[in-house]
């Protein structure tokens, strides 16, 4: 299995936290986002020990709120101890009516509106993650007609290929998100921040891509980005006391992706910041990380129930599912790779290979190509590993589809976080 909180049961079912998938889908129904909340517990703690161990106590894991956003999440991180990253007001609200305290989080996006930076300020955001300049003055101005200091941590853009999917790199120079170090305009807003009364610059923060399953990519942004401290120390008498590296740390989607240890990459990193720092001769800042994808991913599963099996000789063979891209569109966004299993018949022989593809009206809508099954039918339950990051986030009612409930489970309990979307909620804010 690719993650031990996987099994197959006597029964030959497949386990997720020691749950039978094929009894969570009667008793809730399908298409059903399943959370392992044991497993979410148990990331956050990865991040919190290994952060504070190798970076000292005041280092600070970030939720990336993006990866999966409701209430319940967020009342899980605020007892972690976890700090978050959001990206919109909806995520602020959403943190805010679980009780999150908002001084901890960090507020994205490469475009803020005037009325997102307001409803941030409303809400007592801590940090605002400044993408450029027109934004920088745009949040000065909404902070002098309040008469207060707000905190930011300027986006740079360190020239950094992860060797990642192209949609997910972040790091390069030419990237949509941040101030780029080489032309110059890192160094350019600032010298403009340092000059604004209403702002106070805390650092600065850096974020090249995601599934990246090893240390040296964030080690190489954060050479570019430790320069450049020392650089801005020298030219403007600034020293940051925060650098806030973003997120990235890959999981395990298929047999083929490696392990990562996260506590291992933390270290090797830790290490090779400390001799930068050490070389540049500056101290070292106060690190924050944004782990999302890593934190929540392999703690989910999505479970369907097969409708049609289409079998056409000499070319290929289908298994449609209840739901499709509007509950996990990443497959038609990336190509992503997922594991698929016949969830009740994991003992049983491959007898079909087959892409396993959605309802919706649409010749992409497929989870998964060239899937290997036993001989499937319909009314079989079809589990989609590590679906906890980016799939309930991503979700959408194309075709007037209904997203899923999302159920959290422990080794003790399974309870609803999210209810399942109703005809009638599809239509409530139709005129």
């Amino acid at each position: 299995m690719i993650c031990d909180n996987l099994a197959v049961n006597q029964k030959g079912h497949l386990t997720f936290c020691g749950h039978d998938t094929l009894a969570l889908a009667k008793q809730y129904g399908t298409p059903l986002y399943v959370m392992d909340e044991d497993r979410i517990r148990e990331n956050c703690r990865r991040y919190v020990q290994a952060m504070k161990e190798h970076f000292g106590p005041e280092a600070l894991p970030l939720y990336a709120s993006k990866a999966a956003s409701f209430k319940r999440i967020y009342q899980i991180v605020k007892e972690e101890g976890l700090g978050v990253d959001v990206v919109s007001p909806g995520e602020i609200y959403t943190a805010a009516l679980a009780g999150f305290p908002l001084e901890k989080a960090y507020f994205h996006s490469n475009n803020k509106t005037d009325e997102d930076i307001a409803f941030a300020m409303d809400h007592k955001v801590g940090y605002f993650v400044v993408d450029c300049q027109e934004e920088l003055d745009a949040i000065e101005k909404e902070a002098a007609s309040r008469g207060l200091r707000q905190k930011v941590l300027l986006r740079l853009t360190p020239g950094i290929d992860p060797h990642t999917y192209e949609a997910v790199n972040t790091g390069m120079v030419d990237s949509k998100f941040g101030s780029a170090i080489e032309t110059g305009q890192a160094a350019q807003i600032t010298q403009h921040c340092l000059g604004l009364p209403h702002v106070e610059l805390m650092g600065f923060h850096c974020h090249i891509g995601s599934q990246v399953f090893d240390a040296d990519t964030f080690v190489r942004s954060s050479e570019i980005m430790l320069t450049f401290i020392a650089q801005i120390q020298v030219r403007f008498g600034y020293l940051a006391r925060e650098l806030n590296l973003g997120g990235g740390f890959g999981v395990r989607y298929t047999q083929e992706d490696p392990f990562l240890d996260v506590d291992q990459e933390i270290a090797r990193l830790a290490r090779a910041m400390e001799e930068k720092a050490n070389q540049m001769g500056i101290p070292m800042p106060q690190v924050r990380m944004e782990p999302g994808r890593s934190i929540v991913a392999d703690a989910g599963l999505t479970l369907y129930t097969a409708g049609s099996v289409k079998k056409i000789p000499g070319y290929k063979n289908y298994v449609s599912i209840d739901g499709g891209m509007t509950d996990n569109p990443r497959f038609a966004l990336y190509g992503s790779a997922y594991t698929v299993y016949n969830a009740g018949k994991m003992n049983d022989p491959v007898a079909l290979t087959a892409d396993v593809v959605g309802r919706c009206c649409e010749s992409g809508d497929i989870i998964q190509k060239n899937v290997s099954l036993p001989a499937t039918v319909r009314g079989d339950i079809v589990a989609v590993l590590t679906t906890g990051a980016y799939n309930y986030s991503m979700a959408s009612n194309y075709n007037r589809l209904c997203r899923p409930a999302l159920v959290m489970v422990t080794k003790d309990r399974s309870y609803v976080a999210v209810e399942r979307e109703s005809l009638a909620y599809l239509t409530q804010n139709d005129v």
